[in-house]
């Protein structure tokens, strides 16, 4: 795993800012309810790029894998926040997502493209926090999110290579694009704690 986390740490643009893992301690009911949102999300984009794209084999199969995956990461949130009296309940969006989304052309192959390498840059940086915050959790949820640690990372490759698929050319350029808007939506302040927020303002 220390592998894959050093690849992840040179394709991000940043590290989490110590003031988010301050912020996300002092809000881990927040935490786990935007956490259990983000895998229904991850399942949701998964399984809209199946509809989408039926004739993309490769993209067929690992979206399916990673649905279920997402799925199951959704199940396992909610029985750890039942333990612990949280309710899961509505949130608005953070702010990530959709600045990520901003950059997506909107024409194919381009809207592809794009849409994927989105959806790797989202679980490299997942896979990032997962790792950033697992020191500082109680041991139930550290061990937890240590798990998740390996599939995020495969899920962040799946992207990857299914974008340079997509393309039939390097991606460099686009993935530069990208990591330069991620950079500012991670480390600008934030009115909001959100598991891909940056962090709190005041």
């Amino acid at each position: 795993m220390t592998a894959a986390l050093d690849d992840i740490h040179s394709f991000l643009p940043c590290r989490t800012p110590r003031g988010w893992i301050d912020d996300a301690l002092a809000h881990q009911d927040l935490l786990l309810i935007d956490h259990a949102h983000c895998e229904k999300k991850a399942a949701s984009t998964a399984l809209s790029l199946m509809y989408r794209y039926v004739d993309n084999t490769d993209l067929l199969n690992k979206m399916s894998r990673l649905a279920r995956e997402e799925l199951r990461h959704f199940e396992q949130v909610l029985a750890i926040m039942k333990k612990r009296g949280v309710t899961y309940d509505h949130l608005t969006p953070a702010r990530y997502a959709a600045g990520l989304r901003q950059a997506v052309r909107s024409e194919d192959p381009g809207r592809l493209v794009d849409v994927l390498i989105v959806g790797a840059i989202i679980e490299a940086r997942s896979c990032e926090r997962f790792a950033a915050l697992a020191p500082y959790l109680d041991d139930k949820l550290a061990e937890f999110y240590t798990s998740l640690l390996k599939s995020e990372a495969r899920h962040y490759q799946d992207y990857l290579k299914l974008a340079e698929q997509a393309a039939g050319e390097s991606i460099d350029d686009r993935v530069a694009t990208f990591l330069a808007i991620e950079k500012d939506l991670i480390e600008a302040p934030d009115s909001e704690f959100r598991f891909h927020s940056g962090p709190l303002s005041g």
